[in-house]
């Protein structure tokens, strides 16, 4: 099946030209809005949540359909990208129905809760088995460690947000499907992070790593983290003796990987730091700010819920606090994609000078 040919010069032909270069992980914006809405939920900022759930579903309702029209109009290069070694950023489509599932769910909304879900796992099930075989069955792809990303973290976030979806979901309907699928999740979501850290780790030491190289994909392994523990404290939450592991097991392997969490914020911050202070690389705007917006959120996210479960008052206050900075952290974020889409038209007016117009 041929792609379709490029339509000519204009603003449809832009909007065609965006679509048909759409990156494979632009439903991160919608993971890093959900997030963020959900964590202002839990800190009682109810119409600041509202906000930036409109907004995270008017992003749904943009990217879908620009992933079909992609899908639809240039078959050869979508196809091209799930068998890349980025495919996993495909993910943050099953990602993001969860996320605002989850979101749902807080506000009490069970039906609207379930679709997003439905939508979520049967995402998840076909990007999270597709994208390793496509990887490992395909012939065209250059063999190399060094393709190794942080983005391949996003296989264990796929799976950690079904689990934390269907958890919430599982303690507002009594769903004992809904629990065992969480309890399976988190599961397979704690095994596919070791693999993946294991994998990520041996590319970060075996081969010298560029500056430019140095994403801000690497903050989903702390992300991924961090959402193994609000899955953990969703399963705490679902009633005594519907689990099939014991609740000291799940709280103990949640503090752990909180912790595990934590520590990785300073090295990620001297990464950092070493990127654009030491190697000067530019500081400006690109899809991959989103990566770092949803680990902020989620942190907060998981340090408040997790010292709710446990009854710890300070992890509980430091939550609260976190959860104001992924609230900046968004607003600087969104600015900034704002002011990077409306700077090159400014400017083109400005060259055109008065009396022209810019298509």
């Amino acid at each position: 099946m041929a792609d379709a040919p490029t339509p000519p010069p204009g603003s449809r032909a832009a909007v065609a030209a965006k679509v048909e270069n759409l990156n494979a992980g632009a439903f991160a914006f919608v993971m890093g809005t959900g997030i963020v809405s959900t964590a202002l939920y839990v800190n009682g900022a109810h119409t600041a949540s509202l906000v930036l759930l409109v907004v995270g579903l008017v992003g749904c309702a943009v990217l879908l359909p620009a992933y079909v029209w992609r899908l639809v109009r240039w078959p050869r290069r979508f196809v091209a990208d799930l068998v890349a070694p980025r495919a996993f950023a495909f993910l943050t489509i099953s990602i993001a129905a969860d996320v605002i599932a989850a979101r749902l769910v807080a506000g009490g909304d069970t039906v609207a809760a379930g679709a997003f879900l439905a939508f979520g796992a049967v995402a998840w099930v076909l990007l999270g088995y597709g994208i390793p075989l496509g990887l490992v069955a395909s012939t065209r792809r250059d063999a190399s460690f060094d393709q190794v990303n942080g983005t391949w973290f996003l296989w264990a976030v796929g799976s950690q947000s079904v689990a934390v979806a269907a958890a919430g979901l599982a303690r507002l309907t009594s769903s004992q499907l809904l629990q065992v699928l969480a309890l399976v999740c988190w599961g397979i979501g704690l095994m596919q992070y070791v693999l993946t850290a294991a994998i990520v780790l041996a590319r970060l030491l075996a081969r010298p790593v560029r500056p430019g190289e140095l994403m801000t994909s690497s903050w989903i392994c702390m992300g991924a983290a961090a959402i193994s523990v609000l899955a953990g404290t969703r399963l705490l939450q679902l009633p005594t003796g519907t689990q099939l592991l014991s609740r000291p097991a799940v709280a103990g392997t949640s503090v752990v990987l909180w912790s595990f969490s934590t520590w990785l914020i300073p090295l990620l911050l001297g990464l950092g730091f070493w990127r654009h202070v030491l190697r000067k690389v530019p500081f400006r705007y690109e899809l991959g700010w989103w990566n770092l917006v949803f680990p902020i959120g989620m942190y907060a996210v998981t340090t408040h819920e997790l010292g709710r479960v446990t009854g710890t008052s300070w992890m509980t206050t430091l939550g609260r606090w976190e959860i104001w900075i992924a609230g900046v952290v968004w607003v600087a974020v969104i600015a900034a994609m704002v002011a990077s889409a409306v700077r090159p038209r400014l400017s083109a007016r400005r060259t055109a000078g008065p009396g022209r117009r810019v298509a």
